[in-house]
């Protein structure tokens, strides 16, 4: 995708993320306008380093894979496409399910996470350093099979675009066929809980049918209104602080930690393991309040 095209279509999506903020305020419901703020911070710094950076680590590693194709499709068929976006949407779900339980995936992931509230701006507040972690890496089974590099990530960005409107609390329940079949907003809600039920489920782009295969589903409930924010708390609008603090956290647990073997596993482990010794906010607040450290 272009930058200008990006830079447009980031503007198209900020505009209904205003729309979404006005009526929420005339409906007496509230907005965190700092938030708004720190998304739109988000937005400009990224758009930023796509101006500087003109490729990334994971196009080199797919036009690198395109090489070592067994096959190649010509995408003229109905089905041609059809299997790419389910096979896409597959590959999508283990690259976010990879995003949430490795912790040097969820260095970048971790901003797009780190909202209080679930609205249209927290949707495109993805973080700055993508290029840098790599996670599109995951859509290499699709290029090794002989789908093209250029449309294998116009689809996935074509995917991520549906995810939009998935982030709001104006959309309820959608009819059971819908619910069961597909990502939807309540889905979404659950997805972006920090409540110890909705902890790393519903990794689904498009689909939730992977989550409920191999038992990542939970539905949003009731009896557990969902909250968001990071496990451990963080509060900042800044984006630079945002961007940086899970990179932050990453480097002093390295610092703690103890041989090559704990200095790896703090990269490549889940993000909330720690060294020998260290003890994560998320605990402390579990011994000293008697809930867990969700925000």
């Amino acid at each position: 995708m272009s930058l200008k095209l990006t830079a447009w279509l980031m503007l198209a999506l900020i505009l209904l993320a205003a729309i979404e903020a006005w009526w929420l305020v005339r409906s007496g419901r509230g907005y965190a306008w700092g938030e708004f703020w720190a998304s739109l911070g988000d937005v400009a710094g990224r758009i930023v380093i796509i101006a500087v950076v003109k490729t990334g680590i994971v196009g080199l590693m797919l036009y690198a894979v395109w090489h070592w194709r067994i096959g190649e499709i010509a995408m003229d068929r109905w089905w041609h496409w059809a299997l790419l976006l389910l096979g896409l949407d597959f590959c999508y779900y283990w690259m976010h399910r990879a995003e949430h339980r490795i912790r040097w995936f969820w260095l970048n992931h971790s901003v797009h996470h780190s909202s209080h509230r679930i609205t249209f701006a927290a949707a495109y507040r993805l973080g700055w350093t993508s290029r840098i972690v790599g996670t599109p890496v995951f859509m290499a089974p699709l290029v090794l099979i002989g789908f093209p590099v250029p449309i294998v990530l116009a689809t996935l960005s074509l995917n991520l675009l549906y995810q939009f409107w998935l982030h709001t609390e104006l959309i309820g329940k959608l009819p059971r066929p819908i619910e069961y079949l597909f990502n939807t907003p309540s889905h979404h809600r659950a997805h972006h809980a920090s409540n110890q039920i909705y902890i790393d489920r519903n990794y689904g782009g498009v689909l939730i049918v992977f989550d409920r295969w191999f038992g990542t589903f939970q539905a949003e409930t009731a009896e557990h209104p969902p909250r968001y924010g990071l496990v451990e708390p963080f509060h900042s609008n800044n984006p630079f602080r945002l961007v940086a603090h899970a990179w932050r956290g990453m480097y002093r647990d390295l610092r703690a930690a103890r041989g090559w073997r704990e200095r790896a596993w703090v990269v490549v482990g889940p993000p909330e393991f720690k060294p020998a010794g260290q003890t994560s906010a998320a605990n402390l607040n579990i011994a000293t309040s008697g809930v867990d450290g969700a925000v």
